[in-house]
């Protein structure tokens, strides 16, 4: 319900008939309020620049655009591929350092974030703004030299709404935004382990296929097995070994690099992810991986192949081949976030709720500034009010799909470099 605020009163004194500064005053103020504003600050279609994304042509993209970038890569989808951040000392040393505050603040007009915001925020201020003037139009206002000048509108009331309504539903929208938030988070941290046990059993599997080459005994005691003697330990030949553990090696990050394309968006990668795969593998496997329909699954399967081919005992084998059902763990749970957001129905409920708040609070804050002259520092606090709320909504929303903002291609290139390094060590039958 839209109050209407009673009409002050002034004596003849101080109602001066309009004169020329009087109307430059309102002239100013009604030039600020009928700016053009941008109905289309909430549609849902182009809330973001549609930018096509180049390919990368390095492993990390890191830290804030270079400034010879486009303008639709410092916000929005254009600038997550910046957000890829891989943290060594020197990145925590400047991340916990005493001027990092500072250094925040003065970085907030180049932030993607509020640039992302810009249209929600304008939409709100303007309505703030056109508040000010409606109201001293409606129900008089001071000039520059502190007179006090009646109402130019009287048929019109004043437009204002009580600040309880907005209190008690604070409680009810901080709970929301905290669920949104901790649930989008909640998924970038899932994907993050998930690379993590990728990153952690590949180097388990090539370092157990290194060791273990060449003993095809019965790893446990020596025994036979189900009445078969064990067969005898073969020489080693180091050209075969090499082979078959590089293709241990190769294969295995096959899989991660082809898991990584799988979760990427196929205009940022699949140049590179085909200019890769044809220049490590041979032309046959990489064309089975490239072609395949599900490329992971293949790549996986060649894994199996390379894997069964390693002259040792079956048992180890079976321990090898459990580091690949967690890839497929892995694999399946990335898939699942990437294929299914928070229910939309709880992130549409959330978006309207704080946008229909944000809009309507400039009528409940215009009493509170009766301070302030002509109640005009209610804009800028409007303004404020609306860049941390829907900030906090940008973020959980930006987080919610964490696959094109984690540093996936670092990650490949790091398991594959940890790979070949380790089926590269001397193992049994070749010490010394």
């Amino acid at each position: 319900i839209i109050l209407i605020r009673d009409r002050p009163t002034a004596s003849s004194s101080h109602n001066p008939p309009p004169t020329t500064s009087k109307m430059k005053l309102l002239s100013a103020l009604l030039l600020l309020a009928l700016s053009p504003t941008q109905t289309a600050a909430f549609a849902p279609a182009n809330n973001h620049a549609v930018v096509k994304a180049t390919p990368s042509e390095t492993a990390l993209q890191m830290g804030p655009p270079p400034s010879e970038s486009l303008l639709a890569e410092t916000y929005g989808e254009g600038s997550r591929k910046y957000r890829r951040t891989v943290y060594t000392h020197n990145e925590w040393v400047k991340h916990r350092s005493s001027d990092r505050f500072i250094r925040n603040i003065s970085s907030m007009i180049n932030s993607g974030v509020y640039k992302s915001l810009g249209r929600e925020v304008f939409a709100t201020t303007a309505i703030a703004t056109f508040l000010v003037v409606f109201n001293a139009i409606t129900g008089g206002y001071t000039d520059f030299d502190g007179v006090q000048h009646e109402a130019i509108l009287t048929a019109l009331p004043q437009l204002t709404l009580p600040l309880t309504p907005f209190t008690l539903l604070s409680p009810s929208l901080g709970l929301l935004l905290v669920f949104r938030t901790n649930s989008s988070y909640g998924r970038w941290d899932e994907a993050r382990k998930f690379w993590g046990l990728n990153i952690n059993h590949t180097r388990d599997l090539n370092r157990m296929a290194t060791a273990w080459y060449g003993n095809e005994g019965n790893p446990w005691d020596g025994t036979e097995f189900a009445g078969a003697p064990s067969p005898e330990a073969k020489p080693i030949d180091p050209a075969e070994r090499q082979y078959l553990l590089g293709q241990v090696s190769l294969m295995t990050w096959a899989f991660v690099r082809s898991m990584k394309r799988h979760l990427s968006p196929p205009d940022e990668d699949e140049e590179d992810y085909i200019a890769e795969m044809k220049s490590r593998l041979t032309p046959e496997q990489a064309d089975a991986i490239i072609s395949a329909a599900h490329r992971p699954n293949r790549a996986l399967y060649d894994l199996s192949v390379a894997i069964e081919k390693l002259p040792m005992h079956f048992l180890r084998k079976d321990e090898l081949n459990k580091n690949l059902s967690i890839f497929e763990d892995t694999l399946g749970g990335s898939e699942r976030l990437l294929s299914s957001p928070i229910p939309l129905f709880y992130s549409r409920h959330t978006a309207r709720f704080l946008s229909t708040w944000l809009l309507l609070l400039p009528f409940a804050l215009y009493g509170q500034f009766s301070d302030s002259w002509n109640h005009i520092m209610m804009i800028p606090a409007t303004a404020f009010i609306s860049v941390s709320l829907f900030g906090i909504e940008e973020l959980a929303t930006q987080l919610e799909e964490p696959f094109t903002i984690l540093p996936m291609q670092g990650f490949c290139d790091k398991i594959g470099a940890n790979c070949d390094e380790i089926v590269g060590w001397r193992g049994q039958g070749l010490d010394e």
